[in-house]
């Protein structure tokens, strides 16, 4: 089977390397054009080592991109982390059309943020989709998903890399093995059951501090490592990444520094406390909370807005 694999970055990378290694006919590698400064994007780097075609247009809709695509008679294309909108009339240009990658289970969670929402919202379980895409938003059927379990103490990080990466790269080798069987389902999604959320975004996820414990660390975990739920103090913007959930309650305003230790910064909130272990102060980089408190001169009974 001719398969083109569209992607980009770590996890395009590895669907590409894993089905090259079991012998694919991969017959090009679609990406996103080169960035101004920025080293060509890991795909790219593996498909010009292997001596792949490699293919960056700009855009998808333009009708030459179907007519280059149609040119390679593909028989399917992998999409694996794809950002830019692709037209059916490109999607449907190989034999077998286009399957994509999406990390959540479809159709909750459709949107390029699908793996922050869950864990900022305290869910348990999420999962991955592997989908036929159409002109719709992650609305197209269904052939494979996986479900996984969002640990008390998973990051966005973890989640990721640790979980729906790996797994995502096995179901995306399993459903071209279904595809070239002519076993690949098409389910349908219920449409009524979907929830869109937009992108993540630093505006969105400014730390209240007179919210309970539980919300603001989901908050903090969900948006670490990117893109950093923050709160300022004296003015600069704090932006807080590793973090622990400290129940122990005490008599002061949320937001106040009750201690500073080696461990970190513990901060109050409206029922208990966070212990805030590492930090990235506007302009700064990530450092250990412990010694950003110590060079900013912060100390308990300092207070966070």
């Amino acid at each position: 089977m001719r398969i083109i694999v569209h992607g980009q970055q770590a996890f395009g990378k590895s669907v590409l390397e894993a089905l090259l290694e079991r012998g694919e006919d991969v017959i090009g590698v679609y990406c996103e054009p080169d960035r101004e400064g920025r080293p060509p994007d890991p795909i790219k780097q593996c498909a010009m080592m292997r001596g792949l075609p490699v293919f960056q247009p700009r855009s998808c809709r333009k009708p030459e991109t179907a007519g280059q695509m149609a040119s390679l008679r593909p028989d399917l294309c992998v999409m694996a982390y794809v950002t830019l909108f692709v037209p059916e009339e490109v999607l449907n240009v190989p034999v077998h059309g286009s399957i994509q990658y999406h990390p959540s289970l479809l159709p909750r969670h459709r949107g390029g943020s699908s793996i922050n929402w869950p864990v900022i919202w305290g869910e348990t379980r999420t999962g991955l989709s592997i989908f036929w895409p159409d002109a719709g938003l992650d609305e197209g059927p269904i052939l494979m998903q996986k479900e996984v379990e969002i640990a008390d103490d998973d990051t966005l990080g973890s989640l990721y890399f640790d979980k729906l990466f790996p797994l995502g790269v096995e179901a995306m080798v399993e459903s071209v093995d279904l595809v070239r069987e002519g076993r690949a389902p098409k389910i349908p999604q219920d449409h009524s059951k979907a929830t869109y959320e937009g992108w993540c975004r630093a505006d969105l996820v400014r730390i209240n501090w007179h919210l309970p414990t539980r919300t603001t660390w989901n908050l903090i975990r969900g948006c670490n490592p990117a893109p950093g739920a923050w709160t300022t103090w004296e003015g600069v913007k704090v932006a807080v990444f590793d973090s622990a959930r400290v129940p122990e309650a005490r008599s002061v305003q949320p937001g106040q520094v009750t201690r500073v230790g080696e461990e970190g910064v513990q901060v109050a909130t409206a029922d208990g406390q966070i212990l805030v272990k590492r930090v990235r102060p506007e302009g700064g980089k990530k450092a250990p909370a412990a010694d950003w408190a110590r060079e900013a001169g912060l100390a308990a009974g300092a207070r966070f807005a």
